[in-house]
């Protein structure tokens, strides 16, 4: 099992960006933050963890994530309300309001301009992406809707920001997966790699430059178009921009999405949108067997929910100087083995693991080893799985076991037409039933 490469936490920098929105709390202040794509796994808990510390928080969203789960005839394992009735309740409970406002930002192009025109807001956090790798790979329709929506949104974004003259922080939530999963025998940096360059008169000259991408699928493909666009403008137009690449996110709930039922966080476990870790808890909690695709010789690196809300914070906290470069962090706080969670999961729960066909084109094995020093250095304190939370995933998971459809928990969507044939389509087939 590879762990991460870290220094020991620092003092965490509390600055904020100037506001001319106060709280009722002495010397702190306040930002306006949009938050594109707030109803979504990572979105709503940011809206609500943001909201509660204060900030004046408004949602844009196209709600397109809802649109998606009644195309694959599939729900949140938890349910949601609609976002209307979630920031209701959210009033009811705290006396604080979240603003929602129906745009979508890859084709609404004036209507996004027009509202940040009016709104101005200090910092805008950018989550409106279509941000599952299986499902970006179903067939060439969703290759498509996930490049058209993913590099549209983001470029309108920055298009608008620089027309608009509104210096506001950007945000943005990326993923490990720019990086590949190859092994080099190094850790890998966050964002830069140091390079010597050698010159016609035989000296070598250093510099910095962004990590090789080597995405892995059409999602992480438009991960690594948006790190381009942002090199682009920040070096071009100044803006500000922080672009947080971040690990497989697993656990569900945060203090907030915890106040009141209806409040509740999404739960993916379906084959195309729930990430590896919640998807075996689910499967441990119905009694479905562990599905490992292929030798289960992956690595990967995880965060918890609640540490990706409080990273969301700390980057805001903290943005680069108009006219820097890209600040760049690794969004993650340790790395497993798949094959390892899963015995992990099948020695709290009982459940037993069976090894399928890989619908991925991906190395069978291989090391990760990241750095993550940034933010253990502005104060994050990481929840590690050994913490305890994951019988909490599985209680909430038996909590709400009624609602799981069986029939699509499998993986089953396929990188290429040479590997389709292989993929096992029947969930609970032979080859499952006879497992253990």
């Amino acid at each position: 099992m590879s762990l991460d490469v870290r220094l020991p936490a620092g003092e965490c920098h509390n600055s904020y960006l100037s506001s001319s929105h106060k709280s009722g709390a002495i010397g702190r202040k306040t930002m306006k933050i949009a938050i594109l794509g707030g109803d979504g796994f990572v979105g709503w808990p940011t809206a609500l963890h943001l909201s509660d510390a204060g900030h004046d928080i408004h949602i844009l969203d196209n709600l397109s994530r809802r649109w998606i789960d009644t195309e694959l005839g599939v729900q949140s394992l938890t349910p949601m309300d609609s976002i209307q009735e979630r920031t209701r309740i959210w009033h009811a409970e705290t006396g604080r309001r979240i603003h929602f406002h129906l745009i979508d930002l890859a084709r609404d192009y004036e209507l996004l301009k027009k509202w940040l025109g009016e709104h101005r807001p200090d910092a805008v956090v950018h989550f409106a992406e279509q941000r599952a790798a299986p499902y970006s790979m179903k067939s060439d329709r969703h290759k498509n809707y996930t490049v058209n929506n993913n590099v549209n949104a983001t470029h309108n974004l920055l298009n608008a920001l620089v027309e608009l003259d509104l210096d506001a922080h950007l945000v943005h939530l990326g993923t490990m997966g720019v990086y590949g999963y190859s092994t080099v025998g190094a850790a890998i940096p966050e964002g830069y790699l140091p390079v010597g360059i050698d010159t016609m008169s035989g000296e070598t000259v250093k510099q910095e430059i962004l990590y090789p991408a080597n995405p892995g699928s059409i999602y992480h493909m438009t991960k690594c178009l948006d790190q381009l666009l942002f090199q682009f403008y920040a070096r071009n137009d100044g803006v500000r921009i922080t672009d947080l690449h971040q690990g497989i996110v697993w656990g569900t709930n945060t203090p907030q999405t915890s106040r009141h039922p209806q409040l509740v966080n999404r739960f993916d476990y379906d084959g195309d949108y729930g990430t590896v870790l919640n998807r075996f808890l689910i499967q441990a909690a119905i009694g479905y067997p562990i599905t490992v695709h292929g030798t289960g010789g992956q690595t990967r690196a995880f965060i918890h929910i609640r540490d990706s809300v409080r990273c969301i914070e700390l980057a805001l906290k903290n943005p680069p100087a108009r006219g820097s470069r890209v600040e760049i962090f690794n969004q993650m706080t340790e790395t497993h083995r798949v094959r390892d969670l899963a015995e992990l999961v099948a020695r709290l729960t009982g459940a037993q693991v069976a090894y399928l066909p890989n619908p991925r084109k991906e190395a069978p094995e291989n090391k990760l080893v990241v750095e993550n020093t940034k933010f253990l250095a502005l104060g994050l304190d990481p929840i590690r799985l050994e913490d305890g939370l994951l019988t909490e995933v599985v209680d909430v998971a038996r909590k709400f076991a009624y609602r799981v459809d069986r029939s699509r928990i499998a993986a089953t969507s396929a990188w290429t037409r040479d590997i389709a044939p292989t993929i096992d389509r029947d969930p609970e087939g032979k080859r499952l039933k006879s497992v253990g």
